[in-house]
């Protein structure tokens, strides 16, 4: 997507003489574009529309085991911190472990972290998430999170995060995978936060 624009004047992505509706993620026909706009990379834009809270924050999920290494936690820490810098939702399982370190950069970015938890009550919740949902099925609340996120990334894991990545698959999700995350058909494994970044704004950006 080469031919992304932004104009600051209209806060609004073009291509083509489509404008982008930040709300339906849709494109649209018939926009001129302003005279400011320049080319952005989908990363950028995104980046743009997070500056002006317009973007309708569908979930990203980050998903990942709750006894996470040091490497894994890190790494959560880091792309929960990018989803807020880049004005999307996180929805994750809200424990402990790659979870934890998800929301807790989540909300050192300045977003409100979503705990979707398997138990009975909210205050099973890691102390970063914001909104605690306890539904009270255990693990069979992985299928509401590969349902309702728009893209799944992977960060290590055992068999939770198998399944959570084939449901994924299954409900036609874009499924990533980061460092030693299970090697799955149909899942890309990617190298750095930013290249996650760059895959999740091509999904939003992507043509409908």
């Amino acid at each position: 997507m080469t031919d992304l624009r932004w104009s600051a004047s209209a806060q609004q992505p073009t291509q083509a003489a489509r404008g982008f509706d930040p709300l339906k993620l849709t494109w649209g026909p018939g926009v001129a574009e302003a005279a400011d706009a320049v080319t952005v990379t989908p990363a950028e834009a995104l980046r743009h529309l997070a500056t002006g809270h317009k973007l309708r924050r569908v979930p990203i999920g980050i998903i990942g085991p709750r006894d996470a290494t040091p490497t894994q936690y890190a790494l959560a820490e880091q792309m929960g911190e990018a989803l807020a810098d880049h004005g999307l939702q996180l929805l994750c399982g809200g424990k402990n472990g790659v979870m934890e370190g998800a929301c807790k950069g989540h909300a050192r970015g300045g977003g409100l972290p979503v705990g979707l938890l398997p138990d009975e009550e909210w205050d099973t919740a890691n102390p970063y998430v914001a909104i605690p949902i306890a539904t009270g099925i255990g693990p069979a609340r992985n299928a509401i999170i590969a349902r309702a996120c728009l893209v799944l990334v992977a960060i290590g894991g055992g068999v939770g995060t198998l399944s959570e990545m084939a449901l994924g698959l299954q409900f036609k999700r874009l499924v990533l995978a980061m460092a030693d995350a299970p090697a799955v058909d149909g899942v890309d494994r990617v190298a750095s936060v930013e290249d996650v970044m760059a895959r999740i704004a091509m999904r939003i950006f992507r043509s409908a």
